[in-house]
């Protein structure tokens, strides 16, 4: 098959899409199908790899490390058009998501998927939620969800919630691959490790609560910020490990300097993907307050590197931790408090828990990811009468907030956002084709 997979980002951005997006393009190419990652130019981005189709961007003005896809010539669609797609996958909501759509409707190709960020959980990017209501994004996902053929949920939360929005078309829970070995503290030797330990002021004995991925509100990050001085009370020496980037850094590193955790906590800053795996091996425990996960990919790369997890009790990580069975999970401050001192008094005593949760992190395998949505192309392209019955998709069910219907008409024109895109495309196309 020739594969289409539309994302607004993409390495070298460090976050869970971009990860999904990379491990479904290597195990697609492993099971010998062509893959095209189409995604929004990055000035920081080195790559020969000519399926890795960079579109023409700009900075997002709401975060600055994020680009947004730009308006694209008829000239770079039909440079697509010869890619001959059997099927594209949308990974974003967004420029990318819309292009991709645009693409599926002017040139006839089914169009899968998958769901990745609960928008209500991020709305306050936006004037602190003010223009845009955790209502208005349930609105909006809804709509964009009903214009695919098949939906890819990552977890159980996910379906719950888009089925919630009032998502009605056929969704699969298919969680997201990883690629489990390269984690591993074998991998990498006791030098290595002891080396970048020194480079932030720890020696081999520092115990080290380590956070890592984007850093953002919703994040909670400030949750551990707040409970940090009371483990630093009772375990001095131990120190916190922030790596990663993000628009909530600043702020974070203010609270630390409120909360007199500045000396000890260190803000390593985002890393390059092929050096994560080591980034792992300086924890003693892995923490998180998040609430907002879709995946929870952090904790299956933290537990197949054998580190403990201290994480929130979410449904996103249900089958996946157990508490004090495969890590920890917490509800209360106190409760987080009381099971990160244990891990980092009590590291020698969990060999059976790390390896119990190494065992837990194997049904992410990304082999088994790669088969699985490999298997829903096939059935999509193979029974479309199943997934389109109509060539038309209903969108009627779509409720606009009355705080966007500003412009008369606006509900109509946000319905057509598609088609006439589309038959502009339609039309070049025709005209080349000449």
């Amino acid at each position: 098959m020739n594969i289409g997979l539309f994302t607004d980002t993409y390495f070298p951005q460090i976050n869970g899409v971009g990860t999904s997006v990379h491990m479904l393009y290597e195990e697609l190419t492993a099971l010998g199908h062509n893959v095209y990652i189409f995604t929004p130019s990055d000035p920081r981005r080195v790559s020969s790899d000519e399926n890795i189709i960079s579109m023409r961007s700009m900075p997002c003005f709401i975060i600055k490390s994020f680009r947004i896809g730009l308006l694209y010539s008829p000239h770079d669609l039909w440079k697509i058009k010869r890619l001959n797609l059997d099927i594209i996958h949308t990974q974003t909501e967004f420029s990318l998501g819309t292009f991709g759509k645009i693409i599926s409707k002017a040139l006839n190709i089914p169009i899968v998927h998958t769901y990745h960020t609960m928008y209500e959980d991020y709305v306050h990017y936006i004037a602190k939620g003010i223009i845009i209501t955790p209502s208005m994004s349930h609105s909006l996902s809804r709509f964009f969800c009903n214009r695919a053929d098949a939906v890819v949920a990552p977890t159980q939360k996910v379906y719950d919630s888009l089925r919630s929005y009032g998502v009605c078309k056929n969704m699969f829970v298919i969680p997201t691959g990883i690629n489990t070995d390269r984690f591993l503290s074998s991998n990498y030797s006791h030098e290595s490790v002891s080396a970048l330990k020194k480079s932030y002021g720890f020696d081999n004995k520092t115990p080290v609560m380590l956070i890592l991925g984007r850093i953002a509100m919703e994040k909670s990050i400030d949750f551990i910020f707040d409970a940090a001085g009371e483990i630093f009370d009772r375990i001095p020496e131990a120190r916190i490990l922030v790596v990663g980037d993000g628009p909530y850094k600043r702020t974070l590193e203010n609270i630390a300097a409120e909360k007199g955790i500045s000396d000890r906590t260190v803000f390593a800053g985002a890393k390059p993907w092929n050096e994560i795996g080591l980034y792992y091996q300086l924890g003693d425990v892995f923490v998180s307050a998040s609430a907002s996960e879709t995946q929870g990919l952090t904790f299956a790369e933290a537990m197949s590197a054998s580190i403990p997890v201290v994480a929130r009790n979410d449904k996103c990580i249900e089958g996946l931790i157990e508490d004090g069975k495969t890590g920890f999970l917490f509800d209360t401050k106190e409760e987080f408090i009381e099971k990160t001192v244990y891990v980092l008094e009590n590291s020698d005593k969990l060999c059976e828990l790390t390896q119990a949760a190494y065992k837990s992190a194997q049904q992410f395998s990304s082999h088994t990811f790669g088969e699985r949505i490999e298997a829903l192309y096939k059935t999509v392209i193979k029974y479309p009468e199943c997934f389109r019955p109509d060539s038309q998709i209903n969108t009627s069910t779509v409720i606009l907030p009355k705080r966007i219907r500003v412009i008369n008409g606006a509900k109509k024109r946000i319905k057509r956002i598609a088609s006439k895109p589309a038959n502009i495309v339609k039309r070049y196309i025709k005209i080349h084709e000449r």
